[in-house]
């Protein structure tokens, strides 16, 4: 049986999707209330410039975490109740469908209270999930072992300590839930559960005699003997789950010494690193936090396959390659250092080229924006490894894209369609929000900014080829332009807007509750507007883009731009939206909407694609967790708040005000690559009075065409001087001489 791709997938969507996890509740305790702004009422309910801490104050109340290695392929996953999580159907399948789940408990009366669950650290995925009973808690801590000895293990140290009395008896349960039929193996001292007979693989080991409990239609419970639990002496037991087929005697030895393998568990992760080679990001509090977590969300979804690293989206539902997700992932890789990984996940994109030319992958065969999007990332991907020499091998290959994309311009003539008639691209998959195949402006615009990334790299390689290339870029630009004019739309509060989906698209015909929200698909625009940077800032298609993002924000983010068009938020859209705003200077929105979508992940450091808004009676979970596109979007807008690439311009320090200089800590970022080569900078205090000082060093790479720093740091902070290079004022940047290559430059009180 064929996979569904993502447009069969979220097509075949219902309510249902996770309703029984829906019933499950997680107690985190009080949370800040939010300020909601109604999505039609433009800007926030507080001054956009107002700080709001990065507490996790939006936290999905389902989610899911990974505990498993770099590159792993056993994708271990622990819910938010402690669970562990096994055999999900695959790629394009509910994130609930699980094989094999596993659950933790107590006999007795009273229902689990999860307290709360956190992470060792940010960098060490050693999990730690309290459950609260009122005479008691449970502990437990979930970690992955791979020793030599007995190779890819889960690991589960259970503790059970009173909370009131100063001893108690307790007896443990244990959930399988599974449609195979379990059978329990008395080991000595110790148990086995296999499945389906009592000869297949060990599925489960466990340091105590077990004892079958209820059985019912979606499982088995098995109970754990009575024990006597104090303060100091906790009932403790160790679970183990082999992921490559061992048998027991191959996890007796370990089963004695659960806190060795904790132990080099830990060391494990203390000794790995975010980042490799001379690449390295240095930022205070939660910022670093994220930072590193980030890093290591990406490499745990990591695989090989077919002899090249891929960069996955996720460990579940998209555990596989998405082209724009791709894109932006393997940025973010380059970012962390990992550049020959780079250059292999670059390949693996190419690699799904066809005959026609087109470049096609998860998001189906009218997801037409794939082959720009293809190309957009080749060429940043060169830029970034200051070497074009896989760009230049190839030009057959993107010429011959280019020509595939011709052919749907063609298409869309022959179609009778509206992208026919304004010239654009055909009908296709808009995403994000747009399902079916529609006349829509997603592909068209994401393609602009591939082609225009290719036809400029080739203007100042020198490299002949592109002629028609470029051409095809204006003629499509007009196009736009002309298709634009002709499709703007007005806001009830007066501002004009693009939507996405033409006017004469059958969906606008549906009752108000069905038809497409304004902001649907609009995320295809925020990536032409930057990273693409297709449009100027003043453009009227940018600047309603901006208004529309602007006017459907709710919980700090922009909401209802995805699936869930009514009172969800897609999470890592809203990054999407936070770069929008950087680019154009709104640094205060920028950052409203970053620390948004902070607080929008887990207390684990990773998102849930969409979510519900608080309060929501309708909308639903979607997507896979951890998201590593959001993961990506997390690591690339915390180097271009310090280092933005604009076109030719390199501009210094666009996203840094007081909420980021509060912590009087020391902003860092080595050897990281820019079109303009490799660039090392560090923001430090120079005291709690006396300012900031910036120093800059640029490696070999081609010289920008501007240089441009903020004149005022903050509300109180004033440009007072560069060392190293000429500079002159304009407006409200101070422009350093592009071609010194060090200096430093100074803020005071």
């Amino acid at each position: 049986m064929n996979k569904p791709n993502r447009r069969e997938f979220l097509r075949g969507l219902g309510m249902g999707v996770g309703a029984a996890a829906l019933s499950r509740g997680v107690g985190l305790g009080p949370r800040p209330a939010a300020a909601a702004t109604p999505a039609d009422s433009p800007g926030f309910a507080v001054s956009p410039s107002e700080s709001v801490p990065i507490d996790f104050r939006y936290a999905p109340r389902l989610w899911q975490t990974a505990y498993c290695f770099p590159d792993d392929p056993h994708k271990s996953l622990v819910g938010e109740h402690g669970e562990l999580r096994y055999g999900h159907a695959g790629q394009m399948h509910p994130i609930y469908q699980f094989s094999e789940i596993v659950e933790f408990s107590l006999s007795g009366f009273e229902a689990d209270v999860v307290a709360h669950q956190e992470l060792e650290s940010p960098a060490i995925p050693i999990v730690h999930t309290r459950i609260d009973r009122p005479e008691a808690f449970l502990g437990l801590t979930t970690f992955a072992s791979n020793a030599p000895d007995e190779g890819r293990v889960d690991n589960v140290i259970m503790e059970i300590r009173p909370r009131i009395q100063t001893a108690i008896h307790a007896s443990s349960l244990i959930t399988l839930k599974t449609k195979r039929k379990p059978v329990i193996r008395k080991l000595g001292t110790a148990s086995a559960v296999t499945l389906d007979s009592e000869t297949g693989p060990v599925f489960m080991v466990v340091d105590s005699s077990i004892s079958p409990g209820e059985d019912f239609a979606l499982g088995q419970q098995f109970l754990l003997p009575a024990s006597v639990a104090s303060g100091d002496r906790p009932a403790r037991y160790f679970f183990r789950f082999p992921q490559a087929g061992q048998d027991f005697e191959k996890l007796k030895a370990g089963l004695a010494n659960p806190d060795r393998l904790l132990s080099d568990a830990r060391n494990y992760w203390r000794e790995w690193h975010p980042f490799q080679g001379e690449v390295s990001m240095k930022l205070p509090a939660r910022f670093g936090e994220f930072l590193i977590a980030c890093a290591r969300n990406i490499l745990q979804a990591r695989e090989v396959k077919n002899g090249k690293i891929n960069f996955q989206v996720g460990p579940t539902v998209y555990r596989g390659l998405w082209v724009v997700d791709g894109n932006f992932i393997l940025e973010a890789a380059r970012y962390l250092g990992y550049d020959a990984e780079a250059q292999q996940g670059l390949e693996a994109t190419w690699d799904r080229q066809e005959a026609s030319g087109a470049v096609l992958a998860g998001a189906g065969r009218e997801h037409w924006k794939d082959t720009g999007i293809a190309i957009f990332t080749l060429v940043r991907q060169a830029e970034l490894a200051q070497d074009w020499a896989y760009f230049r091998k190839m030009q057959p290959r993107v010429l011959q894209a280019v020509n595939f994309l011709k052919g749907l311009r063609e298409k869309a003539k022959s179609e009778g369609s509206p992208n026919g008639r304004y010239g654009l691209l055909a009908k296709g998959f808009g995403d994000g929000g747009l399902g079916g195949i529609c006349a829509e402006f997603t592909n068209t615009l994401w393609v602009l900014a591939g082609l225009k990334a290719a036809v400029e790299a080739a203007d100042r390689l020198g490299i002949s080829g592109f002629e028609e290339t470029k051409q095809f870029y204006n003629e499509l630009r007009a196009a736009t332009v002309a298709a634009a004019k002709q499709e703007m739309r007005q806001y009830p509060t007066g501002f004009e807007y693009l939507a996405m989906l033409m006017k004469e698209d059958p969906q606008w015909n549906a009752d108000a509750w069905h038809q497409p929200r304004p902001q649907s698909g609009q995320w295809a625009l925020s990536h032409t507007i930057y990273p693409g940077v297709v449009f100027a800032q003043d453009d009227p298609i940018v600047k309603g883009h901006i208004a529309l993002m602007q006017a459907c924000t709710q919980e700090d983010i922009p909401a209802e731009t995805g699936w869930l068009p009514h009172e969800g938020v897609w999470n890592y859209n809203a990054a999407f939206v936070a770069h929008v705003y950087l680019w154009a200077g709104l640094a205060d929105w920028a950052r409203r909407t970053f620390v948004g979508f902070l607080n929008h992940a887990s207390p684990l450091y990773c998102w849930r694609e969409e979510q519900p808004l608080r309060g929501s009676l309708n909308a639903n979970y979607i997507g896979d967790m951890p998201h590593n596109w959001a993961s990506a979007e997390c690591v690339l807008y915390l180097r271009h708040m310090l280092a933005l690439e604009d076109g030719p311009a390199l501009r210094l320090l666009v996203g840094i005000g007081d909420f980021e200089l509060v912590a009087h800590e020391p902003f860092e970022i080595r050897q990281s690559p820019t079109r303009f080569g490799r660039v090392c900078l560090n923001l430090e205090p120079l005291d709690r009075l006396a300012g900031w000082r910036l120093r800059l060093e640029r490696g070999t790479g081609p010289q920008p065409g501007r240089v441009e720093l903020p004149a005022t740091l903050g509300a109180r902070l004033a440009f007072g001087d560069v060392k190293g290079a000429k500079y002159t004022r304009e407006g409200g940047a101070i422009l350093v001489d592009p071609e010194a290559r060090s200096w430093e430059a100074v803020w005071k009180a």
